[in-house]
């Protein structure tokens, strides 16, 4: 009978658990009167440099890195191109491919990311979605991204993003991208 008990407190722990962390996160359309507006094609369109770094969720600063970035439009399709340098001399490489699919929602692919990537924005913001796949040793760990781009201005956008497993927060990325001119 004891067990029985913990099994069911157990369950139930399990079930609610994650319910407690549901509707939590702002939505983007809580943005939507904020200024200046966001357009994903104006801002990533032509050359951008950002700065940032990977924070853990112990609140240390685990790495810093530099991206160049490359975008460029044909009709309603982005071909993004990302290379990172690591502080630690270490480079990546990423593309995306973004796709308008109507007014202010977008899909995004890259090969490290499971599936895709979806996007809206409201206002100011755009806020992502997706599942990337990280290279472990002998294995992939597939992690869930919240992806918030705020625009501060037409050459500035401020990136913070949540990475988390099983609802667990595992670290945040902080990007601040500029535009070249």
């Amino acid at each position: 009978m004891k067990n029985y008990k913990k099994i069911w407190k157990l369950m139930a722990a399990c079930c609610i658990f994650p319910l407690m962390f549901s509707g939590c996160s702002t939505s983007v359309e809580a943005y939507k009167n904020s200024k200046p507006a966001f357009s994903l094609e104006k801002f990533f369109n032509g050359k951008l440099i950002a700065h940032g770094l990977f924070k853990d969720r112990f609140n240390k600063v685990k790495k810093t890195f530099v991206v160049t970035m490359d975008a460029s439009w044909k009709d309603n399709t982005c071909t993004l191109n990302e290379d990172f340098v690591y502080n630690d001399g270490s480079k990546f490489k990423r593309v995306w491919t973004l796709q308008k699919i109507k007014e202010n929602e977008y899909l995004g692919f890259a090969s490290d990311v499971h599936g895709r990537a979806v996007g809206k924005i409201a206002g100011n913001t755009l806020f992502w979605n997706y599942t990337l796949v990280l290279p472990e040793e002998n294995n992939h760990l597939h992690v869930q991204f919240e992806d918030w781009m705020y625009l501060i201005d037409e050459d500035t956008l401020l990136n913070h993003s949540y990475m988390s497993k099983f609802f667990i927060t595992l670290g945040e990325v902080i990007l601040s991208i500029r535009k070249i001119k």
